[in-house]
């Protein structure tokens, strides 16, 4: 097959996601691109859980809302999700656990017969979608063992069980000619590209949907040479983070907009002490707690805003794993370049889901900031042409360094003269000339996709791109995509729109965060198609709204 979808369903507690995430790591080995969704309620047991893998010969970024194959453990699955089954579609279920219509298999009682606990009957899922996908024993046996090294040889008896009761192939797929590329999901991607900036520290505070870049870092710090750190609260992580930048290590914090909202002050002693710190925000439904293991884009306005006082910042939005690696590098470097606060603004469809990571095209360095020579009395704030200081760190010979969130002279100490205090404010923008020029001539601010020059447009952004530049595939639209925010890269854009004589935002929020940011330097966005229910687009609904506004 070319283009097939997998659904896998229960509760909280059935293992759901990893039995997804095995299915989608299997279809990546045989050659299939793959994007992977996990849909979870914030419960730790009960309510409806599913995964959906959609596995494809050419690149995919987005799911559909049809389905080939649906493995239910629990009716609710089947109940919530039986519509989405395409002709001649198959729908599997635990005959032990209740009735529907499809092909019942007592998966309960084979893991029962087995000795193995109830989460065991993922294991069975499992086997059962290899027996529908074509695959010998033998292949399902290895990852079976791969996979689970507690209890191994009952995952084993239970999954040969289910894997004979399966039936036959209902699904023709085969290896592809394709190399297969490595699966990741956005936060991962995000730390392998901090790491390959030079991160030395993260520090976070767990909060969904940014948690697993804390859990991924901590479990690689030795392969990577860095240090993370869960200290008590979101405050506290964005101060460690300043203090430690100021001691000369590259820090990164990670949250989502609750958290984020706790780091505002920091974010302003950041600036004023012209301290280089990037902030991970990953974006979920609000305000307030909101839907927090769901997906939205509505802290773009609140990220751009974040901290009181006047102050640069530099902003990207990756819209998929090789962008979230590269431009993650990026902030980084950048944050070292101009001494200010970065921001990788991420989202939780972006920084859970799994893609296929394309490594060839991907390429992050450390580059190193601007440091003090140790020549002449040194003055952390020197007032240079473009604004940059030159950096040096507590312990280096010859330096008084400080830092400090009062307003000060070139030395450090802190002043209220007013001839002083314009100094220094200046002083610090006049960077901004150079970082707009690094935005406008050196780095790829905006992305297009699609006939060039063609009528129509969709302006989007984040992990939105992959639906979009789907769809307009089909329907011979160009796609643009931003992926600088601050600097607003305003030229780039109004260039890549320029053949469009109608402009469609297409964004996960309620009122088209990108659509008035790019109003405010003289773009018009004529159309908006906008979802808010927490999920993202699907192939299908989106190219429907598409066709509804172009006739």
């Amino acid at each position: 097959m070319e283009d097939f979808s997998i659904l896998i369903g229960g509760k909280a507690g059935d293992g759901i996601r990893q039995i997804g995430g095995l299915v989608a790591g299997l279809l990546g080995r045989l050659g299939y691109h793959v994007f992977f969704w996990d849909d979870y309620p914030s419960l730790i047991r009960g309510g409806h859980n599913f995964s959906l893998i959609r596995a494809c010969r050419c690149m995919i970024q987005a799911n559909t809302d049809s389905v080939d194959l649906i493995v239910a453990l629990n009716a609710e699955t089947v109940d919530r999700h039986k519509s989405r089954l395409k002709p001649g579609g198959t729908i599997v279920f635990d005959a032990d656990a209740f009735e529907a219509e499809g092909l019942g298999l007592n998966l309960g009682s084979m893991v029962k017969q087995a000795g193995g606990k109830p989460v065991m009957r993922n294991t069975a899922a499992f086997a059962v979608i290899g027996k529908m996908l074509g695959l010998k024993w033998e292949v399902v046996e290895k990852i079976v063992r791969d996979s689970f090294k507690k209890a191994t040889e009952i995952n084993l008896a239970i999954a040969r069980a289910a894997y004979d009761q399966a039936g036959g192939t209902t699904l023709d797929i085969e290896a592809g000619p394709a190399e297969p590329l490595p699966l990741m999901t956005g936060n991962e991607a995000i730390a392998l590209g901090a790491a390959a900036a030079g991160l030395d520290l993260y520090v976070a505070y767990p909060m969904t949907p940014a948690t697993s870049i804390l859990h991924f870092l901590a479990a690689h710090e030795e392969e990577l040479g860095l240090v993370t750190y869960h200290p008590e609260n979101e405050i506290a992580a964005a101060v460690t983070a300043i203090g430690a930048a100021y001691a000369g290590a590259r820090t990164m914090v990670g949250s989502a907009g609750g958290g984020f909202a706790l780091m505002a002050e920091a974010v302003s002693l950041a600036a004023q002490s012209e301290t280089p710190v990037v902030f991970v925000v990953s974006q979920r439904p609000g305000p307030s707690t909101g839907v927090p293991t769901y997906t939205t884009q509505g802290d773009l306005g609140f990220v751009l805003s974040a901290g009181h006082g006047e102050f640069l910042r530099f902003v990207v939005a990756p819209g998929d794993v090789n962008e979230a690696f590269e431009l993650t590098g990026l902030a980084m470097n950048m944050a070292w370049k101009y001494q200010i606060p970065a921001f990788v603004l991420t989202d939780k469809c972006l920084s859970e889901s799994t893609y296929c990571f394309d490594a060839g095209g991907a390429a992050v360095t450390r580059e190193e900031g601007l440091l003090w020579d140790g020549g002449g009395g040194y003055k952390r704030y020197l007032d240079t042409e473009g604004g940059v200081s030159p950096l040096a760190f507590p312990g280096t010979a010859g330096a008084v360094v400080k830092g400090t969130s009062y307003e000060h002279d070139e030395y450090g100490i802190t002043t209220e003269v007013a001839e002083a205090v314009t100094a220094m404010q200046e002083k610090r923008m006049k960077k901004r000339a150079g970082l707009a020029r690094d935005v406008e001539t050196d780095l790829e601010a905006v992305k297009t996709y699609g006939p060039p020059g063609s009528d129509t447009a969709i302006l989007t952004w984040g992990s939105t791109k992959g639906a979009c530049v789907e769809v307009a595939e089909a329907l011979g639209v160009g796609v643009v995509q931003p992926v600088i925010l601050e600097p607003f890269p305003a030229e780039a854009l109004r260039s890549a729109l320029a053949g469009a004589k109608k402009v469609i935002g297409v964004e996960v929020n309620v009122t088209g965060c990108l659509a008035d940011l790019a109003a405010c330097h003289g773009v018009e966005v004529a159309e908006r198609i906008l979802k808010y229910d927490g999920r993202p687009f699907t192939i299908d609904d989106l190219k429907k709204k598409v066709e509804g506004v172009i006739g």
